[in-house]
């Protein structure tokens, strides 16, 4: 959801500065990369409340819902104390009001999970769909007619997130669980958590720092440039999200073709198979998407002659980029649900460095944004062809049979 408030954002600032359109990249980027770190919470909620709906058990469910939602809460509490960080103050504005929404936004984040874990989208789409009026709503009114600038943006996402969050609660209640209900962990309960947890943050971690380090670097380049990197960024981020849907499908379905009762690889196989055929499809149309906004419409985000040639510059890095995600998404979403947990951390911190190197070696040797978003094609295809090999071995989860005895032993041991 918070790609699509950043992205409405940007086109409305866009429009009236590229001063504050460029200070929007790292405002957005600190808070949708740090909220970015916590995806370990979607992912726990994910697989736990699945794990308890197939022992058809109601109690555990809400018990899990419970202790996932107080941590929720308390992450975001913490999270908006820790929001004083040294940066422009236009960015450091927007940081610190939209920081006031952050408990709400990630008890919402877990309300949410839990839904989609019962294979129910239908809830959470109604909130992003009324999230998205408000905030669309919000930045004409405060930005446009009002002339608050970058506050007006910060405000208009905050309360359409915190609107998002009460309706994903409130859509569990529908459900027949508690949603406002909340239970503080046992030491044992926060440690199942954290085992599950850990490698999914570092991976996160990787992720979040390559994507701070373009902005740091395209910052540097100077007003035009950053502001047309903060333009297809975004637009990358919106359109690369579409290819969530295809992480959520393996981690709902393949759990059970992996080590449920009646496992069966020669199925799983063939799920990642059509998940494959699924991403590459549609990240061709999500490629041609975003590649089309920023070469004919890009005076939606900004009237600068300037920042729009800059744009044009990456047009072939944004197709490349784009095209691959959601083929990533449904690979990586396959080894999440086969927690394969170790080899994900290990080969994104891996790929974060080497991505990192070329990044730092374009940047000095010259080749401006242009550099930044081919480290960034390297980045995104590097991660699907280690994936893709991973899955492919002949000892890989979906193929041996006694790795996927082992971990039907181990869930039954939690």
């Amino acid at each position: 959801m918070w790609p699509l408030m950043s992205l409405i954002d940007t086109a409305v600032i866009g429009q009236g500065s590229s001063i504050e359109l460029a200070a929007l990249g790292p405002g957005t980027v600190f808070c949708d990369n740090t909220s970015y770190v916590f995806m370990f919470l979607s992912i726990a909620t994910s697989n736990l409340v699945a794990t308890a709906l197939a022992k058809s058990d109601k109690n555990e469910v809400q018990h899990q819902i419970s202790i996932l939602l107080f941590i929720g809460l308390a992450c975001g509490v913490l999270s908006h104390r820790g929001n004083n960080t040294e940066i422009i103050n236009a960015a450091n504005t927007y940081v610190q009001i939209r920081g006031l929404a952050w408990p709400a936004m990630l008890v919402g984040w877990v309300a949410q999970s839990a839904s989609l874990g019962m294979k129910d989208s239908w809830g959470p789409l109604k909130a992003l769909a009324v999230a998205t009026a408000i905030n669309g709503i919000g930045d004409i009114v405060l930005c446009r007619f009002f002339g608050y600038g970058i506050a007006g943006a910060a405000w208009a996402t905050m309360v359409s997130q915190v609107v998002a969050a009460y309706m994903m609660v409130a859509a569990l209640s529908k459900k027949g669980y508690n949603g406002f209900a909340l239970s503080v962990p046992s030491l044992d309960e926060l440690l199942q958590i954290f085992m599950l947890a850990a490698p999914v943050f570092l991976t996160m971690m990787s992720k979040v720092t390559f994507y701070s380090l373009l902005v740091y670097y395209a910052t540097s380049m100077g007003t035009h440039i950053a502001a047309a990197h903060q333009v297809m960024l975004q637009l990358f981020c919106i359109f690369a999200v579409w290819g969530e849907p295809l992480s959520q499908t393996a981690q709902s379905f393949m759990p059970e073709l992996l080590y449920g009762v009646n496992r069966n690889l020669s199925k799983a196989r063939m799920l990642l198979k059509s998940l494959l055929i699924i991403g590459a499809s549609n990240g061709l149309i999500l490629a041609s998407g975003g590649v089309s906004i920023s070469l004919f419409f890009p005076k939606i985000f900004s009237p600068d002659p300037l920042v729009i040639q800059e744009m044009h510059k990456v047009l072939l890095p944004l197709f490349l980029t784009l095209w691959v995600s959601p083929c990533v998404h449904s690979l990586e979403g396959t080894l999440l649900a086969g927690r394969d947990l170790k080899f994900i951390s290990i080969s994104m911190a891996t790929i974060f460095g080497w991505a990192s190197l070329l990044v730092m070696l374009f940047s000095s040797k010259g080749f401006g944004l242009s550099g930044c978003w081919f480290a960034l094609v390297t980045f995104q295809w590097t991660r699907f062809l280690v994936a893709l090999r991973r899955l492919t071995l002949a000892d890989g989860i979906l193929y041996l049979e006694d790795s996927v005895h082992d971990e039907l032993q181990k869930l039954k041991a939690a």
